[in-house]
């Protein structure tokens, strides 16, 4: 898929962090059996990924709420009435049920039109990309005016599951398996995503690059499986080495294409926002594409990988602190599991 657009641009984004900030030191003190049979010292969970602390929503919390906030918050920064808002995209991983499409109760929540198209996107971390590309389409295609694509993740509940799992199986093989799902984080982001109306547009969205590689489908699965007593439980199984190896190819041929789809040269993208899953894939992504740290921007230090969240959400801090500007090239670079690799040129 390589596309181009003249008529969509970012109009606002949105976000909303999780209160409970939890330390690395923290759940490194609930695995201390875990440690002790293995014979390892406390910091290594920090020390293998970069993360000092994430966050996690409060127990119960509504992934359809976390995303309205979110939501409210993209429109209000917009000064845009609701109303005219003609399609709702959810696109967490993380999601209410398995019907109706929790876009609905977002859609509810921020009062969009009547006629609005509503639906859920699911592509790991890479669902919040999907859907601007996908509202981008419609706009290009006359289809709607606006939409607004919203995410929310919860990590809260998968590393309650994994914490028990390692603490009653302290192998060391699945420490390494387990450990991915320490990282995770927990937050809310919007995008609205409108038309260019002809004048000066802020953040226009110049088109997009995706590649693909599902020879490694099952490289990083999250789901439900059977306990030994018939319960229904979550998982998280991630060959971490090998998603960083072989998303790391996948991300250098996408970049390729993708900087001849903008027509930049390398030397020319301003600013990129990468997903964020920890320090040793930022290092290499950087590394691969031969982009200088100055010119990237992290979040995962202190909010881990936040799933769909985290690339619109580190672009919406990006930008209130000044590293992105009116007028720069911006690549939005993703990279999620299946494996799959979006990346979308923005004028900002």
């Amino acid at each position: 898929m390589a596309v181009r657009y003249t008529r969509a641009c970012i109009e606002s984004l949105g976000y909303e962090l999780a209160p409970v900030v939890v330390t690395s030191a923290e759940l490194e003190d609930r695995l201390a059996p875990v440690y002790r049979d293995l014979h390892l010292q406390q910091g290594q969970l920090e020390a293998l990924t970069g993360i000092e602390e994430r966050r996690w929503w409060e127990p119960g919390q509504s992934v359809a709420d976390g995303a309205s906030l979110a939501a409210r918050k993209a429109v209000e920064s917009a000064g845009v009435d609701p109303a005219t808002i003609d399609a709702v995209v959810y696109a967490g991983v993380c999601r209410e049920n398995f019907e109706p499409a929790t876009a609905c109760k977002v859609a509810d929540a921020v009062g969009a039109s009547p006629s609005a198209a509503v639906y859920d996107v699911s592509n790991a971390c890479l669902g919040v990309m999907n859907g601007v590309i996908d509202l981008a389409n419609r706009i290009e295609l006359g289809q709607i005016r606006r939409g607004l694509v919203v995410a929310c993740e919860t990590a809260r509940e998968i590393n309650e599951v994994m914490i028990q799992k390692m603490l009653k199986n302290p192998d060391m093989e699945f420490f390494k398996r387990a450990l991915t799902t320490l990282t995770g984080g927990s937050a809310a982001a919007a995008v609205l995503v409108g038309e260019t109306n002809g004048g000066p547009p802020r953040r226009r969205i110049l088109g997009g690059v995706q590649r693909s590689d599902p020879r490694w489908h099952a490289l990083c699965r999250w789901g439900l499986e059977k306990d030994g007593l018939g319960n229904v439980v979550q998982f998280m199984n991630t060959d971490s080495v090998s998603v960083l190896k072989y998303g790391v190819e996948l991300g250098v041929k996408t970049w390729r294409a993708f900087l001849e789809k903008a027509g930049w040269a390398r030397e020319q993208v301003d600013r990129i926002i990468c997903h964020q899953v920890g320090l040793g894939h930022q290092e290499s992504i950087r590394r691969a594409l031969g982009i200088s740290p100055e010119r990237d921007f992290e979040t995962f230090r202190f909010l881990g990988n936040m799933g769909t969240v985290s690339l619109p959400l580190t672009a919406a801090l990006a930008e209130e602190q000044g590293h992105l500007r009116p007028g720069h090239r911006v690549g939005l670079l993703g990279i999620g599991s299946g494996l799959n690799c979006l990346m979308i040129a923005v004028e900002w």
